[in-house]
């Protein structure tokens, strides 16, 4: 398990650098709806598409579940994370979502961080590292800016070995 105030991991292929934000430790519960957006992975791969799920949860509920649609959808911003953003947003008929934590399978991209950080998610829990694309520390740390009038604190490696995994399977078959 790592998080963004210690050294990450280098075997995970992340750069080994300090990140200063402070979070909370890993909940009891982040075990249990990672594995809900494990299942939304799933679904993704049995469609074709890059095995990320997500889902996002307030108050110990889980208000939207998703996973990555930019090949059948043709929107290359269907990534889980917007997914279930949108349908939070609609379901909680608020774009501000607030109090609420998201788990993803996958180490966020810049655009899906940006999204959490106007959409003012509290927390982002999620399994493998992203070192080529993520925004939370494996290409960069975009909450660490100071310009951001909002925090999103945010964890990594919650079933990491699940994840990567799916992933690893997921990119093989292609090959």
């Amino acid at each position: 398990m790592f998080t963004n105030t210690i050294a990450l991991d280098v075997s995970m292929r992340h750069n080994a650098r300090s990140i200063h934000a402070k979070i909370p430790p890993m909940k009891a519960y982040d075990e249990q709806f990672m594995q809900a957006a494990l299942e939304q992975a799933k679904l993704a791969a049995e469609q074709g598409e890059v095995p990320v799920g997500a889902v996002l949860v307030h108050e110990q509920q889980i208000v939207a579940a998703g996973h990555n649609q930019p090949i059948s959808h043709h929107d290359p911003s269907a990534h889980a994370e917007i997914n279930v953003l949108r349908a939070a947003g609609q379901q909680l008929q608020n774009y501000r979502l607030l109090d609420t934590t998201l788990y993803v399978t996958l180490e966020p991209c810049i655009m899906c961080v940006g999204a959490m950080i106007h959409a003012r998610i509290k927390r982002c829990v999620y399994g493998a590292p992203d070192p080529k694309t993520g925004a939370l520390g494996g290409l960069l740390a975009l909450p660490t800016l100071a310009s951001w009038n909002h925090r999103l604190e945010y964890e990594g490696g919650v079933l990491f070995e699940a994840s990567a995994l799916m992933l690893k399977e997921f990119f093989s078959s292609r090959r």
